[in-house]
């Protein structure tokens, strides 16, 4: 079987990762809002972000994850509220994403591990929000610790959908 890589994301990267994006939404639900009311490579690629890496499998492109800063608003409140510190002690798992003809080789695992130790080892308390209609998902963060402090409904999240979880992941 072979083995994922995570390397730190190019800008080489992007148009493929749009395109896996594109791809796996079909399977995943993912982003909830299709097309998106922006460029896709600035779904991507964020301002709010702090790191960003590829999956490879194979030497293909097959997944994505990236740290973000947690911004002022409705998650940050929940989250600090949650993990008991201040929002510049936190740092959100974002844009996580896997190539669906992929599942199950450990893709997704690794990118989450790679983001979680990146935050960890600058000083903050991973955070995420994810949608109830990924029940996997959910299950996936929940068996490896994640901690519900909440739910809301972003501006992003249509109509029809449940409130978002948002999660901490204790020290």
């Amino acid at each position: 079987m072979s083995q994922v890589v995570v390397r730190a994301r190019s800008p080489q990267d992007i148009p493929v990762l749009a395109d896996v994006l594109a791809a796996q939404r079909l399977h995943s639900g993912y982003p909830q809002n299709w097309p998106l009311p922006f460029p896709v490579e600035d779904f991507i690629a964020r301002a709010d972000e702090d790191a960003a890496w590829t999956a490879e499998l194979d030497g293909r492109v097959v997944g994505h994850v990236a740290v973000s800063r947690v911004e002022p608003g409705l998650e940050a409140d929940l989250w600090v509220a949650g993990s008991g510190r201040p929002r510049e002690e936190l740092a959100a798992v974002a844009v996580l994403f896997v190539d669906h003809t992929v599942a199950g080789r450990g893709v997704g695992k690794a990118l989450l591990g790679t983001a979680v130790g990146a935050i960890r080892a600058s000083g903050r308390t991973p955070v995420l929000d994810v949608v109830q209609e990924t029940a996997s998902a959910v299950e996936l963060y929940r068996r490896t610790g994640w901690q519900v402090v909440g739910a809301g409904r972003p501006w992003w999240l249509p109509a029809d959908h449940l409130p978002v979880l948002f999660m901490v992941l204790p020290d």
